[in-house]
């Protein structure tokens, strides 16, 4: 049965009522307080040799951990929705210096676990209360030898409240509340950052120029405010970094992605060697628009006559549909995702950019995040998210320490999800033009991987390497940008965005940094995940969910090996993920003769 008359915003009343004034989350808050202090007690008592004090701990240190996420998930809901909504920016700050006090019970916790011998610790993870959490009690241990002492780690917790997570809070607030002047059909408009970056895309040359124009200008407005945040940022890095003897600022990345870094050169070696490919998509596009080169906007501007506009609810019942070939069981939790009201999509001013799915692990329910504008990208990001969302609800019934999946390997399932609703819209397209249309915003996603995503990591990188020397000016930010940009794009372009540094908020958020090269991985290693789907059909639906359930508990080379018989470290792999992507530039290149 088709969905009709969805609503664009979210529930979130079943979760705490009563948004930012809400009693009972304020009581909940209290309670997790009260929890910390009383775990810490038991951490402060506990014999790590004693198995069955240390599965307690565990267990209670999964409890408060999930009950933290939920809170600090709800919280987060509230503030992208209304970045004006300053009881919840209040409560925010409040939940971050519990989270360092939380993240200091770990390190505790942690450097307890460092006491007990190799011999003895093999021997207490055989014990049923301790087997099922073996790898992330031997990652965390493993951390623990190479991180400071517990007073210091925890010095570092409590001065990152103030002292590096602010940074990102502050930065989330100056972009919520920027206010763009737009002209739009001869009526002056105020736009938001999300809803001038969807003009970005606009049919028409002279709307998205306009827009860029605009769009720059806002940015260059804040430029010395983000060049602050953005050394601050790094400089709390690095100062930590230093402390612990850390000789690369990669090392903290590919922990948390928990992947090597053979494995990610040998990724950026293979998309090097086949970006020729992509610069002759590039420059067949500039020819079709009537241009020399593509610049910036250029690159996500649609190349058919007319905008296709896709309502909210056209794109529910397609990605369902298109969901139910491969993973039926995806397709019903995604219905269920519309009908609950689980997602916020509404097109209006005052909230932030971006797109997001947190999860609420005690109500096993998720939340998705966007803005919708009814273009074929909106439609695409929609499954994105709702692929996040699927992975989290079949990691629901896992215990809550084995639900900590990375950041590369969340990309997997909400690139694969996107992958089907693309290669789906691409062959059920009702004209060749429209095929076309479709075909390209596939390409112009791989072209965000294999280029713009690099372009941020080579910027990441050189900014690290030069900030490690003194602070780095705003002029140099912009330089070290554009350097990237043309690099990454092989001079592909007439036109860059030096201050995509400022505008781009991933390079703001204090949780994950280098939040770049996962996007990548995901991208590609979803890829051969496909592959294997469109082999399969849906028989391949419980080998995928028996995948995503051990994404929290092995290494990406582990899980590779595994359950696709694949060595990351080697090109095979990745050489044969990308050849997707460069048959979709192949198939434009015939039509586009």
């Amino acid at each position: 049965m088709k969905l009709t008359q969805l609503s664009q915003q979210w529930n979130l009343e079943n979760i705490f009522a009563g948004g930012s004034t809400s009693e009972q989350l304020s009581t909940y808050i209290q309670s997790i307080e009260t929890h910390i202090v009383e775990l810490k007690s038991k951490i402060d008592s506990c014999n790590p040799s004693n198995h069955q004090e240390l599965a307690e701990v565990v267990e209670e240190m999964s409890r408060l951990s999930s009950r933290l996420h939920e809170s600090s998930a709800y919280v987060g809901c509230l503030v992208a929705q209304d970045v004006k909504d300053k009881e919840a920016v209040a409560i925010r700050g409040k939940l971050d210096a519990i989270g360092a006090k939380y993240h200091s019970l770990w390190t505790q916790f942690e450097e307890k676990l460092t006491q007990v011998s190799d011999n003895e610790w093999k021997t207490l993870l055989q014990y049923d209360g301790l087997y099922p959490y073996s790898f992330v009690l031997n990652e965390r241990r493993q951390h623990a030898v190479e991180k400071l002492s517990f007073s210091q780690e925890s010095l570092i917790n409590d001065l990152a409240v103030d002292g590096y997570h602010a940074w990102s809070n502050l930065y989330d607030l100056v972009v919520g509340k920027m206010s763009i002047p737009f002209e739009e059909d001869g009526e002056q408009k105020e736009l938001s950052v999300g809803q001038l970056d969807n003009k970005l895309s606009s049919q028409s040359k002279e709307t998205r120029q306009r827009a860029f124009e605009s769009y720059s200008k806002a940015w260059e407005e804040q430029e010395d405010f983000c060049s602050e945040a953005l050394n601050h940022l790094a400089g709390f890095r690095l100062s930590t970094y230093d402390h612990r003897k850390w000789d690369s600022v990669l090392k903290e990345p590919l922990q948390i992605n928990r992947m090597s870094q053979a494995t990610l050169d040998t990724m950026w070696k293979v998309i090097e060697q086949h970006k020729n490919t992509f610069v002759k998509y590039l420059d067949r596009k500039a020819e079709m628009l009537g241009l020399e080169q593509l610049g910036w906007t250029d690159v996500d501007a649609p190349i058919g006559k007319t905008e296709t506009k896709v309502s909210y609810d056209e794109a529910a019942n397609f990605i369902i549909d298109q969901f139910k070939q491969y993973n039926p069981k995806m397709s019903e939790f995604s219905r269920q995702a519309f009908e609950k009201s689980w997602i916020e999509a509404e097109d209006r001013t005052g909230k932030r950019p971006g797109g997001f799915c947190t999860s609420f692990p005690n109500a096993k329910e998720t939340r998705i995040f966007m803005t919708f504008s009814g273009t074929p990208s909106n439609v695409s990001t929609l499954a994105h998210e709702l692929g996040h969302a699927y992975h989290q609800h079949v990691m629901d019934e896992l215990p809550y320490l084995n639900q900590n999946y990375a950041m590369n390997v969340a990309e997997t399932a909400s690139t694969y999800a996107e992958m089907l609703v693309s290669d789906a819209a691409v062959e059920t397209a009702k004209t060749e033009e429209e095929r076309l249309v479709l075909l390209e915003d596939k390409i112009q996603r791989s072209v965000a991987f294999f280029m713009n995503i690099h372009a941020r990591f080579l910027f990441e990188t050189r900014f690290y390497e030069e900030r490690s020397k003194g602070l780095v000016s705003v002029s140099r930010l912009n330089e070290l940008m554009e350097e990237a940009q043309k690099e990454a794009y092989c001079d592909a372009l007439g036109e860059y965005h030096p201050h995509f540094w400022a505008s781009k908020l991933h390079f703001y958020i204090t949780d994950v940094p280098f939040y770049n090269f996962p996007y990548t991985f995901g991208y590609l290693f979803s890829a051969g995940i496909y592959a294997i789907a469109k082999e399969q059909g849906d028989a391949f639906e419980d080998k995928y969910i028996a995948l995503l359930q051990d994404t929290g508990r092995m290494t990406v080379e582990e899980l590779a090996e595994k359950h696709l018989g694949e060595d990351l470290t080697k090109p095979q792999f990745w050489t044969r993920a990308i050849q997707l992507a460069v048959e979709d530039v192949e198939e434009f290149l015939k039509l586009t003769k």
